[in-house]
């Protein structure tokens, strides 16, 4: 016989959802259809949330991957996790008016690779094969950058002990991941340059630290985000490693009440590309499976902004990034 399903409380971890970068992509998207109508074209999922995307569509959006699929004279919005530098030649070939939604996190890192590859560096990146930003990432460079997914990759890199080398991470990877990856790549070139700042965000960060204190208090953990969203998976993970059962949804529709036979304290969290109505809408699923009592844990209070692009912000919030 099947355990019952009683779940009586529900802990929110904090923070979760929305990053400053995703509500500023978010916003640029829409202030754009506003400003010069419908349609707005977006390279790539602005970002990876089945909701946020399916929302903007109906308001005027349509996400495209090739530039050919974009009509003379549109404006095109590059998605928050950056573009390479042949995408941003071609846009500008084919004379369309751009709005760049890259997170300023990622910019911060294409910068930063920009200088030191003048000063002769080639690069090692820690990320995901295949990832928009990855891609994007490493499309500034022309050669000269080496992608590791794990720490076998490292030993593999065709890269000199003493060559000029720095590295650079994925903004959205796990946090004990990428350190694990990092030692690997500092024993084999222990003169590599480290990044001035962790590449991995502020965000990414929070809500793994949040995952930590809250798994270990839950019986279950339930992330809500999409299955294209990285930093949404790692918090899965995260709970995972820690041996408390973790699923990921994308609505409250995904919940499946098996989860939670036995179990009477389920944790909630966000990927940062995942919007608040959708933890509300899985909170209202679990009180109806029994949840009586919904309390916050408590957690690090993010109040990052970062400002519009030229042309879409109001005066006071203009930028030229």
């Amino acid at each position: 016989m099947s355990a019952e399903i009683r779940v009586e409380e529900v802990l929110l971890a904090e923070p979760r959802g929305f990053c400053a970068g995703v509500d500023r992509a978010i916003e640029i998207v829409e202030r754009a259809i506003t400003k010069f109508g419908a349609p707005i074209y977006v390279r790539h999922e602005i970002v990876h949330n089945t909701y946020v995307v399916n929302d903007l569509k109906t308001k005027g959006a349509i996400f495209i991957e090739e530039l050919s699929d974009v009509p003379p004279g549109a404006t095109l919005v590059f998605s928050a996790h950056g573009v390479s530098q042949a995408i941003r030649r071609e846009a500008a070939q084919r004379g369309f008016t751009v709005f760049d939604a890259t997170c300023p996190l990622v910019t911060k890192v294409h910068v930063e690779m920009a200088k030191l590859r003048k000063e002769g560096y080639d690069f090692i990146m820690i990320g995901h094969k295949g990832h928009p930003e990855v891609e994007g990432t490493i499309g500034q460079l022309s050669e000269g950058i080496h992608l590791v997914e794990d720490v076998a990759d490292v030993e593999r890199v065709p890269v000199d002990v003493n060559a000029r080398l720095a590295v650079v991470t994925q903004t959205t990877l796990s946090v004990d991941d990428a350190a694990e990856i990092l030692a690997a790549v500092k024993r084999r070139f222990p003169n590599v340059r480290e990044p001035k700042q962790q590449d991995i965000c502020y965000a990414t960060q929070n809500r793994q630290d949040a995952v930590k204190v809250l798994a270990p208090n839950v019986d279950v953990l339930v992330v809500v985000g999409s299955l294209s969203s990285s930093n949404s998976n790692r918090l899965r993970e995260v709970a995972q490693r820690l041996g408390t059962d973790a699923y990921m949804v994308d609505s409250a529709e995904d919940l499946m009440p098996e989860w939670f036979a036995g179990k009477s304290r389920v944790g909630l969290t966000a990927g940062a590309s995942a919007p608040e109505i959708l933890v509300k809408q899985v909170i209202e699923r679990l009180r109806a499976l029994g949840a009586v009592s919904v309390r916050t844990m408590p957690g690090v209070l993010e109040t990052v902004h970062f400002p519009l692009p030229m042309g879409l912000g109001d005066k006071s919030m203009q930028t030229t990034g």
